[in-house]
């Protein structure tokens, strides 16, 4: 008779069993310089009106996004790192799952949106500022947030059904196809589903970026040298992003799905952490210090707190 399991069992915290310590120091402080980073870069957007344009909004949005996927991991993760048995309750793997899966979404759907204001900007510099007017740019956002926490929620529905009689996870947080594997009845229908899922979620964001670069690469074979650099150097912080982004979700997506225990558990272990701890303290070093006139307006936040001299300011603003 088959026994509706509570809890699951994280089997890869047993690899990490003898420098559980030592590696806990290293997710909080990876937690707290993501925290801090991402809400230094959504303070000093939000102070400075000169900053409130649409790349910067999306920049922003893609902070909050970045604070979100971390902290549906990192406390996690820190509680079962130091607990003895390594479980944890099904409920909670359940919610962890839904804020992952749409932190990872939402990723791609911002990254896909500032594809797109690139091009308006490149391509149709003159009317920028009507393509990509307030209301548009407000609709983006929505469309950005709210459609990962839809589509997958609709989907996330059929898992949220299952009865759990497996309990053994192979990795250091919950996703949807472990729980699936853990199921008592037939799942096939869910992992095909789930398939299906994956161009929804997928798709039409890659649509959006093969276009916008398309564009902006026609764009820029018309212009002078000078404003290909220049149209170059504006593009290179987001596709940075987004290489960085799509290259980590897709080994965590072929974890998932194939048999990859012929690679050593703790390559495999970096490789599925990647996608939620390095984009997130990239990215904001990126948009950030990597932009001028937002670097300047950090400089000026730590300035007026008098934890930087104020000469420093004029130097970079010069530079």
């Amino acid at each position: 008779m088959n026994t509706t399991a509570l809890t699951f069992t994280m089997t890869a915290y047993a690899v990490m069993e003898n420098s559980k310590h030592g590696l806990f120091a290293v997710f909080l402080l990876l937690y707290c310089v993501t925290v801090i980073l991402n809400s230094l870069l959504i303070t000093v957007i939000h102070q400075n009106k000169d900053l409130h344009q649409p790349m910067n909004v999306f920049t922003c949005m893609l902070s909050i996004n970045e604070i979100y996927g971390s902290s549906a991991l990192f406390p996690s993760v820190m509680a079962v790192l130091l607990s003895d048995t390594h479980e944890i309750p099904v409920n909670w793997c359940k919610a962890q799952v839904y804020f992952l899966h749409t932190y990872a979404s939402a990723e791609f759907c911002i990254l896909a949106i500032m594809g797109y204001d690139r091009y308006a900007a490149i391509c149709h510099p003159l009317q920028y500022h009507s393509i990509m007017s307030n209301a548009k740019t407000c609709k983006l956002v929505a469309l950005a947030g709210l459609y990962p926490l839809i589509v997958f929620g609709c989907f996330y529905t059929l898992t949220l059904q299952l009865s759990f009689c497996g309990k053994a996870v192979p990795k250091l947080y919950c996703v949807n196809m472990e729980l699936v594997k853990n199921a008592c009845s037939s799942t096939s229908y869910i992992s095909i589903t789930g398939l299906v899922l994956i161009m929804f979620l997928v798709m039409p964001q890659f649509m959006m970026v093969i276009f916008s670069y398309a564009q902006i690469l026609r764009e820029c074979r018309k212009l002078s040298r000078a404003s290909q650099r220049n149209a170059f150097k504006t593009c290179v912080p987001h596709l940075l992003s987004l290489l960085n982004y799509t290259i980590a979700s897709f080994f965590e997506i072929i974890q998932t799905r194939f048999n990859m225990s012929h690679v050593p558990i703790k390559a495999r272990i970096f490789l599925s952490l990647y996608f939620v701890i390095i984009p997130p303290i990239t990215n904001p070093v990126m948009y950030g210090l990597g932009t001028q006139i937002v670097r300047v307006h950090i400089l000026k936040l730590f300035v007026r707190y008098k934890i930087l001299p104020t000469n420093l300011v004029k130097i970079v603003t010069a530079s």
